[in-house]
């Protein structure tokens, strides 16, 4: 999922794309750990996506605080 369609989505909707997103992660570093991983490239675009929210949800919450 890209930037612009993250931007699109409510404070709510990206909360709950984080939380699957650290449930994906924490699962891939499971696998990782029994060695029954198969695409280690995951675990990095997963990281990444979750870097992403984390950017969007600072944006909207600082424009938040400038609104006030």
């Amino acid at each position: 999922m890209n930037a612009q369609e993250l931007r699109e989505k409510t404070p709510d909707q990206l909360r709950d794309e984080l939380s699957s997103l650290k449930k994906e992660s924490f699962n891939l570093r499971f696998q990782q750990a029994t060695g029954s991983i198969e695409n280690t490239a995951r675990m990095r675009q997963v990281r990444r996506a979750a870097a992403r929210v984390k950017t969007i949800l600072n944006e909207k919450a600082a424009q938040a605080a400038q609104a006030e």
